[in-house]
């Protein structure tokens, strides 16, 4: 798909392409990493800063979907040349943000975690850019996912350095 035809999809068309991939990394994320919080992750030793479980859900729920909706505006914005790498730094934070869950939860290792979470901050910090280059708006609704990735990334490393 190139740029100009990227911003002239439908409102409706847009929702699908910006939602469907953003629940579907929600839905896969929680299928590996919801079996192993009850035995393994609880069998980790944890830094004091971290949060109880029951603050992962919503907050990652809240970023789905400003994610969701930033990644919208994005597509339905005026063509612009930086649309396509914005696209594509999208589909590769979204990746890593999966791949995440794989490598800490699925394969049990902090370790790899940590290497996919600083990956993943990188990504989002230039999704950020680009997102705010093209919208602002978009580009200031991936803040807070900033902030929780750098939060993420230093509670992995916690739990790696203790494990």
């Amino acid at each position: 798909m190139n740029v100009t035809s990227l911003s002239r999809v439908s409102p409706v068309s847009a929702f699908l392409i910006a939602t469907l991939p953003v629940v579907a990394v929600a839905i896969i994320g929680g299928v590996v990493t919801a079996p192993n919080i009850p035995v393994w992750h609880a069998s980790l030793v944890k830094p004091s800063f971290n949060p109880p479980n029951a603050v992962f859900g919503p907050v990652w729920s809240l970023l789905f979907g400003m994610m969701a909706y930033a990644f919208y505006r994005v597509l339905t914005g005026q063509p612009k040349v930086l649309q396509g790498a914005a696209v594509t730094a999208f589909g590769v934070q979204l990746a890593l943000n999966c791949a995440w869950s794989f490598a800490f939860f699925g394969a049990h290792s902090p370790g790899l975690g940590l290497v996919v979470s600083i990956a993943l901050w990188i990504s989002v910090l230039a999704t950020m850019v680009l997102f705010w280059r093209l919208d602002r708006i978009s580009g200031a609704l991936f803040v807070p996912y900033l902030a929780w990735v750098s939060f993420a990334t230093l509670l992995n490393a916690a739990i790696w350095r203790l494990n």
